[in-house]
């Protein structure tokens, strides 16, 4: 990683002393990704806390909104303000007052979903909620994958630094990515990246690529957010594969170079 690179990256990392195996006499220098809690609060009220990397924010409660179904729309959110509290960060998100009113309606308390997908969820039966299904309106051609799991890393600079973090990136048909975000967090980097798509007009036509597993809350996330075709890097769960059926998401796993995994819908890859 180049020095400019490295300067991009210090927001969401911090550097510590570490020593090695072969080494137990002399400390180095090493990096650290930045894991601290977040909280979204929704016209003044806390919904949720996860622990994220402090990084892309703001697309993160856009793309969390969109993802929940808080919004359905990033017009649905009137203003956005990042600030320090508890030793952490309040993402103080201002909803319009038909938003506000449907989320105090069916409000959960939540926790860090980091790692699990059901804390804080009320009712099992909210796991696996009903998704409108989605249109075939996108393919992709398979030999073009190779491109952008090269380009994969270029969009986890704290990664880099400290191979500490997942990737989220937007797929044009093309094979190139058009943009990406990272987080400690597997389902925060996807919001942040829906979020961010939201923002981008051209992003319409492609797919999704994430550098984990796909769980079926990543399923269920992109389907909410309109993804018809989802890549995942290492492989997906059989709930995935469940949802992904329901909701007609073309779900692919263990996207490597000259390999790809089609879980469900084939007739969108060519």
């Amino acid at each position: 990683m180049v020095k400019d690179d490295i300067s991009s990256a210090t927001a969401g990392a911090g550097q510590v002393q570490v020593w090695q195996r072969d080494s137990l006499q002399t400390a180095k220098e090493d990096w650290l990704a930045d894991e601290v809690p977040v909280a979204l609060v929704y016209n003044g009220i806390s919904h949720v806390v996860m622990m994220a990397t402090p990084k892309d924010l703001e697309a993160f409660a856009i793309g969390f909104s969109l993802s929940e179904g808080i919004i359905a729309a990033p017009g649905d959110i009137y203003g956005i303000d990042i600030q320090p509290s508890c030793g952490g960060l309040e993402v103080q998100v201002e909803l319009s007052s038909r938003r506000f009113m449907g989320l105090k309606e069916q409000r959960r308390a939540m926790a860090g979903r980091t790692g699990c997908g059901v804390c804080g969820v009320e009712q099992l039966a909210e796991i696996g909620k009903p998704v409108q299904p989605l249109p075939f309106t996108q393919t992709f051609a398979l030999d073009r994958l190779d491109v952008a799991l090269a380009q994969l890393k270029s969009y986890q600079p704290v990664g880099q630094l400290t191979g500490c973090t997942h990737a989220a990136a937007w797929m044009m048909p093309d094979g190139n990515l058009a943009g990406g975000c990272e987080d400690v967090g597997r389902h925060v980097a996807l919001d942040k990246l829906v979020g961010l798509r939201s923002q981008q007009p051209g992003w319409q036509s492609g797919a999704v690529l994430v550098s984990s597993r796909a769980s079926y809350e990543m399923v269920q996330k992109s389907a909410m957010c309109g993804v018809e075709i989802l890549f995942a890097v290492s492989a997906a769960t059989r709930l995935a594969v469940e949802v992904a059926q329901r909701s007609n998401l073309t779900l692919v796993g263990f996207s490597k170079p000259g390999r790809a995994t089609v879980y469900t819908h084939p007739q969108r890859l060519v």
